[in-house]
């Protein structure tokens, strides 16, 4: 296996971002070659292969950087006879260079189990979420989509693994609900989600005020969770959480889409 691929699957197997480069045309005298391949990661560090010494290699690592926060592959032509590329000795030749992005799937934590927290596994992973599961009693035989099962954690240690950019939803629907919405709310998370009826949420609210949390760190809690379409059966939750997942994810507000009005 090339150095460039095996630092491109260790990247991606332990969900770290990278870009890969890949040189797509050369003219003149340039040191790398046609179809050259080379991964750097999110500081623009290059962590194997080769795309051209000093006179390219920090430009493509620019554009890396660049690529990872928005995520848009970049097409780069690197003219090496100019000196405002190298470090002050021009190679003599032209290259083109494609930098893609390899940003890892959002990662959504479900707390809970059960059909609600299988239906919300299954439909989530579909929609390009990586998707761990936390909760005593989950079997991973009923979370087949589940990048990750955990079964043996009772105090949520793992949520410390979690990042600010992770969701969350907790589906447990039980007494115990508020305790542990107190430790998911002391750390950061693009979303918190609570599936809970609008007494409950209240009932959770009151809480949360009497427990001294800053009610800036509510900021991205939705209590009930999920657009209102109605759901009532476990598998149409599901669908208005991920519906309002999506539109957290994809910036948008969740309204109908539709341009025609109607009197019916």
């Amino acid at each position: 296996m090339p150095d460039w691929l095996t630092a491109l699957v260790t990247q991606t197997g332990t969900r770290q971002a990278c870009a890969v480069a890949t040189v797509v045309s050369i003219e003149g005298s340039v040191s790398a070659h046609v179809g050259a391949k080379a991964v750097f990661d999110n500081h623009g560090r290059l962590l194997a292969g080769w795309v051209g010494g000093g006179c390219a290699q920090g430009r493509v690592a620019e554009a890396a950087v660049e690529t990872l926060k928005d995520g848009q592959g970049r097409l780069l032509a690197l003219d090496l006879r100019s000196e405002v590329l190298g470090v002050g000795m021009p190679c003599g030749g032209e290259m083109t260079v494609f930098v893609d992005p390899i940003r890892p799937s959002p990662m959504l934590w479900i707390i809970g189990d059960g059909p609600l927290a299988e239906s919300l596994c299954t439909q989530a992973a579909q929609v390009g979420f990586t998707v761990s599961v936390l909760d005593v009693r989950a079997e991973p035989s009923r979370f087949p989509a589940a990048f990750n099962v955990v079964n043996d954690d009772p105090a949520y240690a793992r949520l410390k693994e979690a990042d600010a950019q992770d969701y969350l939803i907790i589906a447990t629907q039980h007494k115990g609900d508020h305790l542990i919405l107190r430790e998911v709310l002391a750390r950061s998370f693009a979303y918190v989600g609570l599936i809970a009826s609008r007494h409950r949420a209240g009932l959770m609210r009151d809480d949360l005020m009497q427990s001294g949390l800053s009610p800036a760190r509510w900021a991205h809690l939705r209590a009930p969770a999920g657009l209102d379409l109605g759901a009532r059966m476990p598998a149409e939750i599901a669908t208005a959480v991920i519906a309002e997942l999506l539109a957290v994810r994809n910036g948008h507000s969740g309204q109908p889409r539709s341009i025609i009005k109607s009197d019916l």
